[in-house]
């Protein structure tokens, strides 16, 4: 386990980030995985049924995922702390809420799937590949749920190797499992899904056998397991807005997805493969937002406010830094990067992309900001300002989405993300400011 509250925080910042950004470099190339190998042999409908299903999925693992994160920053305050007992508490009821979202929201999911992708005018021509993909994807919601909790319960006490660990016994099986299911079994989309959700649940079994072997704060016993009305609400209230904050954004990304559907199987392809690259970019930054969501936790549990402070302008300094140079060689290198999801991709598709990759990646240094900032708030222990700045991504990305549509077709689609970054960052900027000043004045928030 790492204590973040000690060492220099620029250092420690970056020693916890950098297994999470291997192990989510390891996540990003299993999901890649699915994408190259559904559109090198399955071809371009394919392809896009894949890539069309991302919002949907964000819209329900990405409220898990806020969720299961925000139920673990109490964890990291506590053992910032050295409440050791509250921390078991902070398991125990974080384990509750895991169970009961993933019973929910599979029964949700799996019920409403084909009217959502119907409402969402998904083409006829890959409906069915959607849907046989997101079933795959959605049965197998309470493995994602369990791994999203483990990770994120045993990162809170600044432990990231383990959860990198998972990540790359997950890649592995997820990679072998889709040839397997693809090209012996036949399974088509389906398999990709599956061979997904197979090696999460091999995941979970790892950090389970891990927790009970190496991390006696999360040792529980029957006695343990009595749930209180006190844990309940305060765990509610971080994780849900958390959730709640990804689901809203999630909402603004299937609008998005909604108009692009519109445009045809080139113009869906083509977001396809720009999302990928969009991943990629953000990987660094989203981790970094990570690192500092657990070291703003812990040393706001240890009262160390100084520290907070000189940790996020420098981690801020850092993201923006990534953001610039990353867009610089995503624009000069868009064929190989278009090229490796679709390699026989028609001109159009390539164009196309290309807009994505020029209007967006000029705007990477806000969404930078953004990962920083909001995480910051979060670890703060403060969940209504980011489900606040959540809000200003949806109205942002939807009226820029509809509108940029109607009159400027897939150029217009493309601007929306970028809008939903400036959106949310209009929130984020001033919260963080007038945070920062108590900081500075040494008063608690």
């Amino acid at each position: 386990m790492s204590d973040l509250t000690k060492g220099k925080p620029i250092l420690v910042i970056l020693q916890f980030a950098i297994p999470l950004l291997i192990g989510s470099f390891f996540q990003l190339a299993y999901n890649f995985a699915d994408s190259m190998i559904v559109g090198h042999t399955l071809g371009k409908d394919a392809f896009a049924s894949v890539g069309s299903t991302a919002s949907l999925i964000f819209l329900i693992i990405g409220f898990a995922q806020g969720v299961t994160n925000g139920l673990t920053i109490l964890s990291a305050q506590r053992f910032g702390a050295e409440d050791f007992e509250g921390l078991k508490k902070s398991f125990v009821h974080g384990l509750f809420y895991s169970f009961l979202i993933s019973l929910i929201l599979t029964i949700l999911a799996l019920t409403f799937l084909q009217p959502i992708l119907v409402l969402m005018k998904t083409p006829a021509s890959i409906i069915q590949h959607s849907q046989a993909f997101l079933t795959a994807m959605f049965g197998g919601l309470t493995f994602t749920i369990f791994y999203n909790f483990l990770s994120s319960a045993l990162r809170s006490l600044g432990n990231s190797k383990t959860p990198l660990v998972a990540l790359i016994i997950a890649c592995f099986i997820n990679i072998g499992l889709d040839f397997f299911f693809i090209l012996v079994m036949k399974w088509g989309v389906f398999g990709a899904g599956f061979a997904t959700i197979t090696a999460q649940a091999c995941s979970v079994i790892f950090l389970i056998f891990y927790i009970v072997k190496k991390v006696p704060q999360y040792h529980i016993s029957f006695s343990d397991l009595r749930l209180d009305k006190d844990n309940l609400k305060k765990h509610a209230q971080l994780g849900f807005p958390m959730g709640f904050q990804a689901s809203i954004i999630a909402i603004g990304a299937m609008t998005l997805q909604f108009m692009v559907n519109q445009l045809g199987t080139d113009a869906i392809a083509a977001q396809a493969i720009a999302l990928r690259t969009d991943q990629l970019a953000m990987l660094p930054m989203v981790n970094l937002g990570l690192a500092i969501a657990t070291f703003t936790a812990q040393n706001y549990g240890a009262k160390l406010y100084d520290r907070i402070r000189e940790g996020v302008r420098k981690a801020l300094y850092l993201n923006i830094a990534w953001a610039l140079i990353f867009a610089l060689i995503l624009v000069l290198g868009n064929r190989f990067f278009s090229g490796l999801f679709l390699p026989n991709a028609s001109q159009t598709v390539l164009d196309l992309a290309l807009v994505y990759y020029i209007i967006n990646g000029s705007c990477y240094w806000i969404v930078a900001s953004l990962f920083i900032l909001r995480s910051f708030i979060q670890g703060l222990g403060k969940g209504f300002i980011p489900t606040l700045a959540g809000f200003g991504e949806l109205i942002f990305r939807a009226a820029v989405a509809v509108i940029g549509m109607q009159y400027f077709g897939f150029y217009g689609t493309a601007a929306a993300n970028p809008a939903a970054w400036i959106g949310s960052i209009l929130v984020l900027i001033p919260s963080s400011i007038i945070f920062m000043k108590k900081l500075k004045a040494g008063q608690s928030i």
